[in-house]
């Protein structure tokens, strides 16, 4: 007897081909330096000290002894958990690979931040900030993929507006064709009794079910009417 297959684990790989998966995950690390060098660079200008890719690149900045160093401990958090977790959702879009993207990102930025400095992250504070902004990122990345998941899809672009119009003139005639067809329908049975020899007037007793005002007797010489 043949084993059976285990289904594919899910996830990245068995769901993206890898070369997308590499073009995505250099996306969002252009995307992650470049918006930690725009925030570091205007709260450097802000505080009026010196700038450079030590910032960008390193983790002796991220320290819990000085405020510039809380600042940018704050700063990578904001970017790595709130930017890359609006990032992920724009570019991957899937729920259930948001927690592959965001550990991919951090665990990438460790490397350089490694290969940069020669020497592996000794400050806390470092490692509470990428913590914190992972968490961040999967929890941000994770909801917005899902509100985008159960978001209803209209088909058609406008049908659904185009629909509740429609029905809405439809509602707003029904009460006009109404009177046509009832105009018609007494229209219809005047003609009716005009045929038969019947008049309609506005009389009591002048319909054709009354007693009626005249009445057809015979005469000897001919035919002709008298009124009572």
């Amino acid at each position: 007897m043949a084993r059976r297959r285990r289904p594919p684990r899910p996830g990245a790989i068995s769901e993206l081909p890898p070369l997308k998966i590499a073009s995505q995950i250099l996306a969002l690390q252009s995307l992650y330096y470049l918006f930690s060098f725009i925030l570091l660079l205007f709260s450097a200008l802000a505080a009026g000290t010196p700038f450079s890719l030590d910032l960008v690149l390193g983790w002796q900045s991220i320290r819990g002894d000085t405020t510039q160093g809380w600042l940018c401990g704050f700063l990578a958090v904001l970017n790595g958990g709130v930017l890359m977790g609006a990032a992920i959702v724009v570019l991957i879009g899937r729920s259930k690979l948001v927690t592959d993207f965001a550990l991919s990102l951090h665990g990438i930025h460790l490397l350089v931040a490694w290969f940069y400095t020669g020497e592996i992250p000794k400050n806390m504070a470092w490692w509470v900030s990428m913590i914190t902004a992972s968490i961040a990122g999967v929890m941000l990345g994770t909801w917005g993929c899902r509100y985008r998941e159960l978001k209803p899809i209209s088909f058609g672009g406008n049908g659904g507006n185009n629909n509740n119009n429609n029905q809405h003139q439809r509602q707003q005639s029904q009460p006009g064709e109404l009177r046509n067809s009832n105009e018609i329908q007494r229209n219809d049975g005047e003609e009716e009794d005009l045929e038969q020899g019947y008049s309609r007037g506005r009389g009591r007793g002048r319909g054709r079910d009354g007693g009626g005002e005249y009445e057809m007797v015979d005469l000897p010489g001919g035919e002709g009417s008298n009124s009572r």
